[in-house]
């Protein structure tokens, strides 16, 4: 393990050449770059999802920190290991502060794994717009958790007018065990459902995209009944005419299963850790089709797997005013902004700090930093598997 003090990103990009070398990793197959961003008091729980998650997906896992970014002087720290804490695989640990974290790209583009998809995952509140991260931009998949934020039904709704093909959400990794276990149940179904009841916690974010995919898949009124306790879904009772099918949780592995004249069945039901949402998040690394139909039957906004799945990186300086775009989300009107003075000229994006762009030019087909940054569908080159 390397671990750097003040450094620049060329020396990053040297260090980790070095480590893997030492490690003998020069053949090393990854299949993804996963970028992790995370506030400093969640970097541990981020570390130990994303070393699970690289556990089942070879990947180069870079972890960036952004703090204090109204720091006087920007600076880099950097941790650079292969095989240590962080798993089997490659990591780096960046934590930047001052202007550089607003700049993160700068320093990630060239630690890219060449020719491999990149997984970017917010284990924070998610952005108010993918397109204001350029660590969003110029990703294939993009992962949020909307249940971080202080609104999740609000950050829900946020999420689906900012989609783009490639977005998908914790929340809805979540719905895994109750999906298949319903999909399971009606496989003894003949009968037309009529009516579907969810019973979760209050503000649960998932069990609003239970409802928008139970109602796009029946085509039935569904009702999300919000009751005491904590913020789990407690159960779903679907109505068929004269019949009735439930699921309801027993406790935190199993669920019991009732349908009209048949004995009750307890069937498993658990549901898995934060690294095992991210690692089922990185089996797929296409488009998520299903959680699209879902979200935008949940909000009213229709065909969002049709959206145009390409992102312009839109500058936005947290220190200073941002205007809020037409058509954005109360969501982006409550975000935090500082009042610029009437009379002051509008703000222009400053160039990013001072930092070496690593060795050479970035990997093929990933944009300078600096430029406009686009994202879409990784193309066939993407999906093969390579090494730095």
């Amino acid at each position: 393990m390397t671990t750097l003090w003040d450094t620049t990103g060329s020396d990053v990009v040297k260090a980790l050449a070095a480590e893997r070398r030492a490690a003998g990793a020069l053949a090393f197959g990854l299949a993804l770059t996963l970028v992790a961003v995370v506030d400093e008091k969640n970097v541990r729980e981020a570390e130990a999802a994303a070393t699970q998650a690289a556990s089942a997906h070879p990947c180069r896992l870079l972890l960036v920190v952004r703090r204090q970014i109204d720091a006087p002087h920007p600076r880099l720290d950097a941790e650079v290991s292969i095989g240590g804490r962080l798993g089997p695989g490659e990591a780096v640990v960046m934590r930047m502060s001052g202007r550089l974290a607003l700049h993160a790209e700068s320093v990630v583009l060239p630690l890219l794994a060449p020719d491999a998809p990149v997984v970017t995952w917010w284990h924070d509140e998610p952005p108010v717009r993918i397109a204001h991260d350029p660590l969003g931009v110029f990703a294939d998949r993009r992962v949020t958790d909307v249940s971080r934020a202080p609104d999740p039904l609000a950050a829900l709704t946020q999420r689906a007018t900012d989609f783009a093909p490639g977005d998908t959400d914790v929340a809805w990794t979540r719905l895994s065990p109750w999906r298949t276990l319903l999909a399971a149940a009606f496989d003894a179904v003949s009968d037309q459902p009529t009516a579907v009841t969810i019973s979760a916690g209050r503000s649960n974010p998932s069990a609003q995209l239970f409802a928008g995919w139970l109602r796009n898949r029946l085509g039935v009124a569904v009702t999300v009944r919000e009751t005491g306790g904590d913020a789990t879904i407690g159960g779903v009772a679907v109505e068929l005419g004269s019949d009735r099918l439930a699921i309801t949780r027993t406790d935190a592995h199993s669920a019991t299963i009732a349908r009209s004249g048949y004995p009750d069945r307890v069937l498993p039901l658990v549901e898995g850790g934060l690294g095992e949402l991210l690692a089922e998040e990185l089996r797929r690394l296409d488009d998520d089709v299903t959680f699209a139909e879902a979200l935008g039957t949940w909000s009213n906004l229709p065909n969002l797997a049709e959206r145009n799945p390409h992102r312009e990186h839109i500058w936005r300086d947290p220190m200073q005013h941002t205007p809020v775009p037409a058509g954005v989300g109360a969501a982006t009107a409550a975000a935090p902004t500082t009042p610029a003075a009437p009379s002051a000229p509008a703000p222009t994006p400053p160039s990013a700090p001072t930092t070496p762009a690593g060795e050479g030019r970035p990997a093929a087909g990933r944009a300078a930093p600096g430029a406009p940054r686009r994202s879409g569908p990784a193309g066939p080159a993407s999906r093969t598997r390579g090494g730095a």
